[in-house]
């Protein structure tokens, strides 16, 4: 699935949500595509939602809000759970993950107040700035479990958002 086709999945996936009254935040490299406008090969979509700002602390079936009306809006758009820990749902091969939110703040000082207000059509949705996008690349490469997994791939956003920043 084309990047154009995933970021239309989520706005897709981000009208359910509105319905249930959550306004969704893009991450992961659907979003930084948005905000740079430049292919990264995404494979998946993240979306954060309103959740327990312990994140991992806390059981992955009560760490996030609203967790079971997200599971019936999943499954209604055809989506199978795959793995509850990771809030994982798959269909089509899009593997689409939802994140908590409120851990942004800690992890990479990113405050939620600070987050873009947007709006396609009728579908209400946050989105980083290159700058928060910085930040969150950042704190993301001194995991090593996701440096590992991601074979450093986080290295290039980073050098590439630090060139798009010092340009503006």
């Amino acid at each position: 699935m084309h990047s154009t086709h995933k970021f239309a999945e989520f706005l897709r996936i981000a009208k359910k949500l509105n319905e249930i009254d959550i306004i969704p935040l893009l991450m992961g490299s659907v979003g930084l595509e948005v905000v740079t406008e430049k292919s990264w090969d995404a494979q998946d979509l993240d979306i954060h939602v309103p959740g327990d700002e312990r994140g991992w602390e806390v059981p992955a079936e009560e760490s996030i809000h609203n967790w079971n009306e997200i599971m019936k809006l999943m499954q209604k758009m055809d989506y199978h759970l795959v793995d509850l820990h990771e809030h994982e749902f798959s269909k089509d091969g899009l593997s689409v993950e939802f994140g908590i939110v409120d851990t942004l703040p800690e992890f990479a000082g990113v405050p939620l107040d600070e987050l873009e207000n947007q709006q396609t059509g009728d579908v209400k949705y946050y989105l980083l700035t290159p700058k928060q996008y910085l930040r969150v690349y950042e704190a993301s490469s001194k995991d090593s479990y996701r440096a590992d997994k991601n074979n450093h791939k986080d290295d290039r956003k980073i050098d590439f958002l630090k060139r798009m920043i010092i340009a503006d």
